[in-house]
């Protein structure tokens, strides 16, 4: 295959999958941007946002590749199957992973709050914030991950060009809205500042 080609296909499989990813950054913003009240009412939440939605994009990512490379290595067969251990193990790590630095993030902001004499909220309400995203946003972006990945495959489109891009736009989009969502929860459960 020329040079021209590969480039050519590429852009074929990447350019739908950047532009997407293009309007969920805008859609995540629009959410963000929605977010006054409980950013006003949590005080410390704003700096759990750009935290929680790059570890949903590494953690994430990490999964796509994983299952991209085990396809590839003919390890893994794309579909669902609840028992193979391989994907199990590549699924249950990633979830593990996402809830673990949800809630290091929670602390981490809080312990830098503190020491810079910032507002904050508690660190029961920060942490408890991190943790209900970081639990929803993992079985969604596993959900869309292996969805995403899997049927690619299926159609001759390379998993690796689609996970990068998929990732990153639903992170943005899910992380901010369960962020959101969480952040509802918190406060309606009395978990003020």
């Amino acid at each position: 295959m020329s040079v021209r080609a590969t480039a050519a296909e590429a852009y074929r499989e990447a350019l739908p999958a950047v532009t997407a990813s293009a309007i969920g950054g805008l859609f995540a913003g629009v959410v963000l941007g929605g977010m006054e009240a409980e950013l006003a009412r949590v005080p410390g939440l704003l700096l759990l946002v750009p935290a929680l939605l790059a570890t949903r994009g590494n953690v994430y990512g990490s999964l796509g590749a994983r299952l991209a490379s085990a396809l590839h290595q003919g390890l893994i067969e794309p579909r669902v199957s609840a028992g193979d251990p391989r994907l199990r193990a590549a699924v249950t790590a990633a979830m593990a992973n996402g809830v673990l630095v949800s809630g290091f993030a929670a602390l981490a902001g809080f312990g830098l709050l503190v020491s810079l004499g910032r507002p904050h909220a508690s660190l029961a309400t920060l942490l408890g914030i991190a943790l209900i995203a970081g639990v929803v946003s993992g079985l969604l972006l596993t959900l869309a991950v292996v969805g995403v990945v899997f049927v690619g495959y299926r159609r001759g489109l390379n998993p690796d060009t689609l996970a990068g891009p998929v990732v990153t736009t639903t992170g943005d989009v899910v992380g901010v809205a369960t962020l959101l969502a969480a952040a509802r929860i918190v406060l309606a459960l009395g978990g003020g500042v």
